[in-house]
């Protein structure tokens, strides 16, 4: 995490980090495709264009939010450091607090499996 992150408004940075902006719009289209990848069948099936644009945009987008920008930045200030090459101890926190918390809402072992994209998405954020 950098020193100019922490010192910029949310918003401001949301916005002009790039490489948020590439995780953010990495996040959905990850999400899509594993769901449709699913014993070659969809996951879901969406009722109406209104449910489809939740489910693979805004849902993705406020995850990514609460996850990176919130959660990742409060356990940067209190973690910092690298753990591991190039990945630090906050994102390695997040992305399992973020596996977890798919696991408890799906149920299914197997949607613990976003632990690797939400790694990248992490290394994107800071």
């Amino acid at each position: 995490m950098t020193t100019l992150a922490a010192e910029r408004p949310a918003l401001k940075v949301l916005l002009s980090d790039w490489q948020l902006a590439v995780a953010l719009s990495l996040g959905p289209l990850f999400w899509l495709a594993l769901s449709l990848s699913q014993n070659g069948a969809p996951a879901w099936v969406p009722g109406s264009a209104s449910t489809l644009i939740l489910l693979v945009l805004v849902y993705p987008v406020l995850e990514e939010i609460v996850f990176r920008g919130a959660v990742q930045d409060f356990l940067g200030r209190r973690l910092g450091g690298r753990s591991a090459a190039v990945l630090t101890r906050a994102n390695l926190a997040t992305s399992i607090l973020f596996a977890v918390a798919h696991i408890a809402w799906r149920g299914d072992p197997l949607a613990g499996a976003v632990f690797f994209p939400s790694l990248v998405f992490g290394y994107f954020r800071e």
